[in-house]
């Protein structure tokens, strides 16, 4: 009896590699929808694809392309032709702002000039007509340099401007920080007169009677002027007794409260000679005649 074979079972194939992107095989595979497709093929069928087989329609494109070939050859031609002319207008533009900025640096000029002119003839004025209280008219008035003795105040900002907290200030309108503010200067001014200051200076700028200290953003102004921290007051006076007194005083605790809560960092010190420059510009309110029974004597009116 002969002995079958067993059956041998054909291998199956290897798995592709890619078996597990199919999604990613279909869609490479039929990249074009479908429909799209059908369209194709159906235009393609008709023979409306493809260029224009007409020559009313060739005639059609042809000069369709014309039309555009001579309206992108006329924008290249008039922006070339205009180009020089914009060029040339802002060279002119440019000539003229330099020529009025010029123009105006020449007046500023002659402004300071004619400002500087007339406040050394209000100082000679004081001191020539101020009689026999002229030398302190001119003194109160700023019109004058004054050297002698004195103290001297330097007052700056914390080192940590953005620190808040508690203190003297009561402000309500923004937060209070380490930083000198307009009104600190003035109570420090203040402060000063009050203790027997004869003269007092903020960084060079002489103050009067009528100085003004304001703030603009976060910089301080005297007459208009600004200044930049650290401020360096200097005062004439007797400056042991001017130093104590403005110790004491109100406007004194003051400061050390700013110092105390919010870092200002301040000091004070005798002076054996300080100087104080004139004041800048000086302002008259009202004058009145030389002469009586003339001009505006007669009619019994000043002038202001």
């Amino acid at each position: 009896m002969s002995q079958q074979h067993p059956d041998r079972s054909t291998p199956s194939p290897p798995a592709r590699p890619d078996a597990s992107m199919s999604l990613l095989n279909n869609v490479m595979d039929h990249s074009l929808d479908d429909g799209y497709a059908e369209a194709s093929a159906r235009r393609r069928a008709d023979g409306s694809a493809g260029l224009p087989r007409t020559l009313k329609s060739k005639l059609g494109l042809a000069a369709g392309l014309v039309v555009a070939a001579l309206v992108v050859t006329l924008g290249a031609a008039e922006a070339r032709v205009s180009a020089p002319v914009v060029a040339k207008e802002r060279e002119e533009l440019i000539d003229r702002i330099d020529d009025e900025t010029r123009a105006a640096d020449a007046l500023e000029s002659d402004v300071d000039e004619l400002r500087s002119d007339v406040g050394e003839r209000q100082r000679r004025a004081l001191e020539r007509h101020g009689g026999d209280q002229g030398e302190l008219v001119a003194l109160l008035s700023g019109a004058t340099p004054v050297e002698g003795p004195g103290v001297k105040l330097v007052v700056d900002d914390a080192e940590n401007t953005d620190q808040g907290g508690d203190g003297p200030r009561e402000s309500s309108s923004f937060a209070d920080t380490g930083r000198v503010r307009d009104r600190d200067m003035q109570r420090v001014v203040n402060g000063l007169w009050e203790s027997g200051a004869e003269a007092i200076a903020i960084n060079g700028q002489r103050l009067t009677a009528l100085s003004a200290i304001r703030a603009a953003g976060d910089a301080i102004l005297v007459d208009n002027r600004p200044l930049v921290p650290p401020y360096t007051v200097l005062a004439v006076g007797d400056g042991k007794r001017l130093a104590v007194a403005f110790q004491d005083s109100a406007d004194g605790q003051y400061l050390n409260a700013l110092k105390e809560n919010f870092d200002i960092r301040t000091s004070l010190s005798e002076q054996g000679k300080v100087r104080l420059p004139a004041a800048p510009s000086l302002i008259v309110r009202t004058a009145e005649p030389k002469a009586a029974g003339s001009g505006a004597a007669e009619s019994g009116k000043g002038t202001s």
